[in-house]
C-alpha cells in the first residue's frame, strides 16, 4: 500500500493506485492526494457536472473540470455553484 501526505486531509493516508489524468495535474494528484480525498473529489465533480449540466465530451467541460480539480486540491477548495443547495437540504422535512 502506497502512502501519501494528503493535501486535502492534512494527514498521511493511502495513495491512489495510478495518476488519474495523463498530464502534470494527474502527476500532482497522484503524489499528493489520498484515495479518501479522491472520493470527495468524485462527489464534488459529480455535483458540478449535474449543476452546470456539463457535456463531458466537450473540450470546455474537460478544461473546466480539470481547473476545478486543481482548485479542489491545491487552491481555495473548489467553489460550489451560486445558489447550490445540497440534496439533503432541498426542502425535505425532518
Amino acid at each position: 500500500m502506497r502512502m501519501v501526505q494528503c493535501v486535502k486531509l492534512g494527514r498521511e493516508a493511502e495513495g491512489l493506485d495510478r495518476p488519474p489524468f495523463p498530464n502534470e495535474l494527474g502527476k500532482r494528484v497522484y503524489e499528493n492526494v489520498s484515495k479518501e480525498a479522491w472520493k470527495q473529489w468524485i462527489a464534488h465533480s459529480t455535483m458540478l457536472i449535474n449543476e452546470y449540466r456539463l457535456e463531458l465530451s466537450s473540450k470546455q467541460a474537460t478544461e473546466f473540470l480539470l481547473k476545478q480539480c486543481e482548485e479542489f486540491f491545491f487552491g481555495a477548495g473548489g467553489a460550489k455553484p451560486e445558489g447550490y443547495v445540497p440534496p439533503s437540504e432541498s426542502g425535505e422535512k425532518k
